[in-house]
């Protein structure tokens, strides 16, 4: 009865701190601007079954594909015998689905083929993130907690796949020993070759390990779960909600700015009438300073994004030595959002000056001028992330509010101001050039 009393507290707990912190991520979300998505429903589903559950887009690179697939489907399927650990525990009994039979056998046998295959797909990223020399991996980006945190969860996944395999090795010994509890079920094709390591043990010591393997486990999955809010695994979760809410509209289409329309378009279509203006109103600020100035979905692109790095890897400045790194970008963001919202719980809920903003202290303007537009991060990243939105609305906020562009696109905004075309010479004279060799 102890065991039982200490599990439904440590079950509850858990489930309390995981609501408290997704919460808290939530809020911070919420807490940017408005955000409309083009399309219609279906086609909002049909791109979360495709690139979020699908996984659509990772099977660019083949090999992180099936290592990922592995590991995901593996994640996702071994839970459901975590649903008979929970009930087990709930109850105090072992093995209570045993009276499904052979379709039990079935089951079991094949958690311990996808515990093998996630064993091997977490070996095979460790030795790639530390071993494999990869660049996305070596970058400075990921110095620090970053790294740390990667190589943590595929340390803890190993162990846990081993506990796994421990528990149902042990289970086997002690069901051939016909001990009281221990019901003769399951098929073991994995663990069956290391119950040798077992056999000589007596059967107190077996149900010690084979109970402490069963608690490893699940504490496992509490700590995970607690965890994930504060690591970049949070994608496992965010990336379906990001997925959906993916712009629709084609890539490389930008978004107008309504007050600029009103005040552009009338000078070439007489019958547009732009919107009334509130004189009372507060002015109309453009681009974005700091995270207060992005939308929603931007916010959630940054808490979704899972480090990978083949934003970066694609991107023809970075490749080139340039200061722009889209996952960095990705990162200063959420690392900025996570920085407001530990300021707005030193106070109360409300957010006080602490003399920094997105822009500058996190991200340098030289990293967003750096940028082509071209849309490689967009298309590489396998949850649908947009740094190029983010790295738009902060150019623009230099732009149209700091006049702080480059000297280059200064000239050329001049030129087309006074020309109506990039060139520094008038209108008049630009079929000169036709007859320069008459």
């Amino acid at each position: 009865m102890i065991s039982i009393a200490v599990f439904c507290l440590l079950t509850l707990a858990s489930v309390w701190l995981f609501n408290r912190n997704i919460g808290r991520i939530r809020k911070s979300v919420l807490s940017g601007r408005e955000f409309s998505p083009k399309g219609n429903f279906n086609e909002h589903f049909s791109t979360m079954l495709r690139v979020a559950l699908g996984q659509g887009k990772m099977v660019s690179r083949p090999l992180s594909a099936v290592m990922h697939i592995f590991v995901y489907v593996g994640f996702v399927l071994i839970n459901i015998e975590v649903i008979e650990m929970m009930v087990d525990g709930f109850i105090g009994l072992h093995r209570t689905f045993h009276f499904l039979g052979s379709f039990y056998d079935f089951l079991i046998g094949f958690f311990e083929i996808l515990a093998l295959l996630v064993f091997i797909g977490v070996v095979v990223f460790w030795l790639r993130r530390n071993l494999g020399r990869i660049k996305r991996f070596m970058s400075n980006d990921l110095n620090g907690f970053p790294r740390l945190d990667a190589n943590a969860i595929l340390i803890a996944e190993i162990f846990m796949m081993s506990a796994l395999l421990t528990m149902n090795a042990t289970d086997q010994v002690l069901q051939s020993r016909s001990v009281t509890g221990y019901h003769v079920a399951g098929s073991f094709p994995v663990s069956k070759w290391i119950t040798f390591c077992f056999s000589g043990m007596s059967s107190d010591s077996l149900i010690l390990l084979e109970r402490g393997a069963w608690w490893f486990h699940i504490m496992g999955i509490f700590a995970f779960l607690n965890y994930l809010p504060f690591s970049k695994h949070l994608h496992i979760i965010l990336a379906f909600p990001n997925t959906f809410f993916t712009s629709v509209k084609p890539m490389g289409q930008l978004n107008n700015l309504e007050a600029v329309t009103d005040v552009v378009k009338p000078n070439f279509d007489p019958s547009y009438v732009p919107r009334e203006i509130d004189p009372n109103a507060t002015p109309i600020a453009f681009g974005a300073r700091d995270v207060f100035d992005l939308n929603w979905k931007q916010l959630l692109d940054a808490y979704t994004c899972t480090e990978c790095g083949r934003c970066s890897s694609s991107c023809p400045a970075n490749t080139t030595g340039k200061l722009l790194s889209p996952r960095k970008i990705m990162m200063s963001t959420r690392d900025r959002m996570e920085d407001v919202a530990k300021n707005k719980a030193a106070n109360g809920g409300n957010f006080v000056d602490d003399g920094k903003s997105l822009l500058h202290d996190y991200i340098s303007a030289e990293e967003l001028w750096a940028c082509t537009t071209c849309n490689a991060c967009v298309q590489e990243c396998p949850v649908n992330i947009d740094p190029l939105s983010i790295i738009i609305e902060m150019r623009r906020y230099l732009v149209m509010e700091k006049s702080e562009a480059p000297a280059a696109l200064n000239g050329m905004f001049s030129n087309l101001e006074n020309n109506g075309a990039p060139w520094q010479f008038s209108p008049s004279d630009r079929l000169n050039w036709v007859n320069e060799n008459q």
